[in-house]
């Protein structure tokens, strides 16, 4: 059985999708899966070795191109393979950032209409690959917003077509009309092309059953799985940690630096959990061009607030870094405004054996408040019930250290690379004994 998993590129910068597909190929491979990652846009990138392929498929300057300029429709292939070079695709993606959302609804509607839209051409050029090259049995999508290649890809391989649900309402709640109701529309649409569609968790799998309008049953869970390797290899003594540094206590977050993942409620709570001495807030995430105002207004807030001491942004880091930041902190919180889809970054505090805060929403609940609970919930976008949580932990040492030994057997049994690998495995398998 041969894999084409299809991933959009992110520009330059580290995000859930990217990790998560990257990891997915990463084990397959590792089982003997005949299973390629191939990028969509422009290139990948990952803090874990990257296994996608040089080949850029609906490379992003022709697709802009073919939206904005009608002559670019037409151009024979041979001109358009200059323009999906992968140097001039690396290169330009790092200028990607300072495109909003709002900016993109005429194209994000015209590549759901696939064979139908603007970039008619750029479907022809990938089904053409697909059937001559890579021969695939199945086509995974990495995301709802590239529904509008199933049809034709189908159509002129024979594949079955499997798709992730990875949070793509955040995108898609940002565009203005009347583009949006042609985008709900469309999704809605074309979702009956997709054979399966995968989700993370079953929080978002119910959001989206209900915004694609597909049947339950189509939609499967599978958690994301995490590389263990360098990760420790017990459980960490979180109480020694905090005897070691005389004291001091250290709450840690990692995430895109952008609203919906809240980090100016957590300085917020910072500030609210003052009277504890040496208390720091240590985060770090990738940021784009749009979203370093946000950064701004949280170092704002930190200073208005007087905490700015006590706040260090670090920045992307990579993967070395982010573990030796887990390993340096009491308490991991994740303050979502928004209902999480995938919660990596948590699942990562998991494998280091971290308790965690996060959200009653989205992909919390049901691996926090399990049966031996990880961490503590709290109120949606509130900084005072944030600052709750928090201070339950630091009060409470061997909560905290109950916690964080629990997070650290969850990951090992729900959330390793192999889990996640045989759940697709199984997936696919169903897929082929269709007819």
């Amino acid at each position: 059985m041969r894999i084409v998993h299809i991933t959009a590129g992110a520009g330059g910068r580290l995000c859930g999708s990217c990790l998560h597909d990257n990891a997915l190929v990463r084990a397959l491979q590792a089982r003997g899966c005949d299973a390629i990652l191939v990028p969509a846009y422009v290139p990948t990138m990952t803090d874990e070795e990257n296994v996608s392929e040089h080949k850029i498929v609906f490379g992003g300057v022709n697709v802009w191109l073919q939206e904005h300029v009608p002559l670019f429709r037409y151009t024979p292939w041979f001109l358009d393979r200059l323009l999906d070079s992968h140097r001039l695709l690396e290169w330009l993606s790092r200028y990607t950032g300072s495109v909003r959302p709002a900016d993109l609804g005429s194209l994000t509607v015209s590549t759901l209409k696939g064979e139908d839209g603007h970039q008619r051409k750029e479907v022809a050029k990938l089904t053409d690959w697909l059937t001559r090259n890579a021969r695939p049995d199945i086509v995974h999508l990495s995301n709802v917003l590239l529904v509008g290649l199933a049809k034709r890809v189908r159509e002129a391989s024979g594949a079955k077509i499997v798709c992730s649900l990875s949070g793509e309402d955040i995108f898609i709640e940002q565009i203005p009309e009347p583009h949006y109701s042609a985008i709900r529309m469309l999704l809605r649409q074309r979702a009956s092309d997709i054979d399966h569609f995968v989700a993370l968790n079953h929080s978002f799998a119910d959001f989206m059953a209900d915004y694609l309008n597909v049947p339950a049953a189509k939609i499967s869970t599978v958690p994301h799985g995490v590389d263990l390797a360098g990760f420790p290899p017990t459980p960490p003594d979180l109480i020694e940690r905090r005897r070691a540094r005389g004291g001091k206590l250290v709450i840690g977050s990692l995430a895109r630096v952008c609203p919906e993942k809240g980090l100016e409620q957590l300085v917020r709570a910072l500030a609210i959990l003052v009277p504890h001495d040496n208390l720091e807030l240590v985060a770090a995430g990738a940021t784009i061009a749009t979203e370093r105002a946000y950064l701004d207004q949280c170092h704002a807030t930190a200073a208005k607030l007087g905490v700015s001491e006590r706040f260090h942004w670090l920045g992307q880091i990579d993967r070395p870094a982010k573990i030796r930041l887990l390993e340096s902190i009491d308490v991991f919180a994740m303050p979502t405004t928004h209902p999480e889809a995938k919660g990596i970054p948590m699942i990562e505090a998991f494998c280091a054996g971290v308790p965690v805060v996060a959200p009653a929403a989205g992909a919390f609940p049901e691996s926090i408040a399990t049966n031996n609970p990880t961490g503590l919930l709290h109120a949606p976008g509130d900084p005072v019930d944030l600052a709750r949580a928090i201070k339950s932990l630091l009060d409470d040492p061997q909560l905290a250290a109950t916690l964080g030994r629990n997070g650290y057997a969850h990951a090992r049994l729900h959330h390793t690379l192999d889990t996640m690998a045989v759940g697709h495995e199984e997936i696919y398998a169903r897929m082929m004994a269709k007819h």
